[in-house]
């Protein structure tokens, strides 16, 4: 990892509240208090820009150049899956775009390590539930998709709060409201906790206690009964994300980020049905616990673990004056391969090599090595073989990608007999899997050269 030679910022542009972080001197990772912005939330999101992530992104990026300057650096927290989408146009060189459980596993690796491996990370959001399962493999977290729940315009976190509002008879679309009420929220967290715990454990006497004021917006009395009722929003939304899930005998550690999981209601509820949830940090806002992680990344005090950090080449033979010599073929430069993400294919300025394989000597499919390679220490190290299907005449397109799991896959894309045709149709493409990667190019004593084995370009 290195560190920008500028400042390092991340953004998350969520649904409700635009967050803003970046590394302080003292290397903790902390919110950038912008003007406007609410106490330990960010900025509000407008009602304009609601829905729409990459103005809600430049709205934000514009509010931290006029406060603070042109960052060096930008890491941009997006919901898993979509890493690959291009990234915004928001005034700033190519933002790298972060999913949320690496943001929220790079806080937790910062800090020493989360509690198990794997582990699901539950994200809870204004827009939406997102449950992800996530597995160290060398030395790429993969990261699977669980469930996905998104209720529509109503979103998850916002229903909540428009529940709250409307028991108090307040609307749920003014931005100074929700303001108001974040603020209030913020404030009376434990009072809050303190009224709902006394409600469920004294049944009895839960109406009166509901009666209870747990805080005020906008001159209206928040009682524990309206925040109770709204509760049900949430609760309902996450049985309904977890709909078709069956937790194991071994059940796995669960990290619960985002607003919502502040309350020690709906995280009781979580628990009941997954297993303990641990927060992301002690002391550690869940709201704030991706935009966090992403500074660190930004700042380059941490690594994402999303990206495979060494160049991968497969062996090749070339023909040169006529005659075949060795080489290699790169197909994915340093830190490109993402978890989870879109097949790297190899390319020559800008346009995809093709080759052709030959069948081996005897016939049939051939061996082909890769190779691993570490251009700072200029040290490389075989990543195995692959055997590949050989046909004569036939041309492919050769790339890689990490699955969800971690490992690899060999994508082999073929062209067809007529590669020159653009409306031929597209070929089914064969994946060879080749397991986990080399997660150390420091070859030992007794490692052999890397294979030669290859196929033609």
């Amino acid at each position: 990892m290195t560190s920008p030679a500028g400042p390092a910022v991340a953004i998350d542009a969520g649904a409700r509240f635009l967050r803003v972080a970046r590394v302080e001197a003292d290397g903790t990772p902390r919110l950038v208090d912008l003007p406007g912005a609410v106490p330990g939330e960010g900025m509000t999101t407008p009602a304009a820009v609601r829905g729409d992530r990459d103005a809600a992104l430049r709205l934000a990026y514009a509010a931290y150049r006029e406060h603070c300057g042109t960052p060096e650096r930008l890491v941009v927290v997006v919901p898993q899956g979509e890493q690959d989408r291009p990234a915004p146009d928001i005034g700033v060189s190519r933002p790298r775009l972060l999913g949320t459980p690496h943001a929220v596993l790079a806080l937790l690796r910062h800090a020493g390590g989360p509690p198990a491996w794997p582990l699901l990370v539950c994200d809870l959001g204004a827009s939406g539930i997102d449950i992800a399962r996530c597995a160290l493999v060398g030395r790429v977290v993969g990261v699977s998709r669980v469930t996905r729940y998104a209720p529509g315009p109503t979103g998850y976190g916002t229903a909540f709060d428009a529940a709250v509002l409307d028991g108090a008879g307040m609307a749920a679309d003014e931005p100074a409201v929700l303001r108001e009420l974040a603020l209030a929220r913020a404030a009376s967290v434990r009072r809050t906790e303190a009224a709902l715990d006394r409600m469920a454990l004294r049944p009895d006497r839960a109406e009166r206690f509901a009666d209870t004021v747990v805080h005020e917006v906008a001159g209206r009395e928040i009682t524990a009964g309206v925040v109770q009722r709204a509760l049900s929003r949430l609760t309902d939304g996450l049985d309904r994300a977890l709909e078709g899930i069956r937790p194991g005998p071994d059940r796995l550690p669960v990290i619960a980020v985002g607003g919502p999981a502040r309350s020690g209601a709906l995280i009781q509820h979580l628990t009941e049905r997954l297993g303990p949830v641990a927060a992301p940090l002690d002391g550690t806002d869940p709201a704030s616990a991706p935009v966090l992680g992403a500074a660190l990344v930004a700042a380059g005090r941490a690594d994402a673990a999303d990206r495979y950090p060494y160049a991968i080449a497969v062996r090749v033979h070339r023909t040169v004056a006529g005659r075949l010599r060795d080489g290699e073929l790169l197909i994915s430069p340093p830190g490109t391969l993402v978890s989870g993400g879109a097949t790297v294919f190899a390319e020559d300025r800008g346009e995809r090599v093709r080759l052709r394989t030959a069948p081996a000597a005897g016939g049939g499919d051939r061996e082909v090595g890769l190779v691993v390679r570490d251009a700072g220490a200029g040290t490389a190290v075989s990543a195995g073989t692959a055997m590949v299907p050989a046909t004569a005449d036939a041309r492919l397109h050769v790339g890689l990608r990490i699955a969800t799991d971690g490992t690899a896959r060999l994508v082999l894309q073929p062209l067809g007999r007529s590669p020159d045709d653009a409306n031929a149709p597209q070929l089914t493409p064969t994946e060879i899997p080749l397991g986990a990667l080399p997660t150390d190019v420091r070859p030992a004593e007794t490692d052999r050269p890397p294979d030669t084995r290859g196929v033609r370009t």
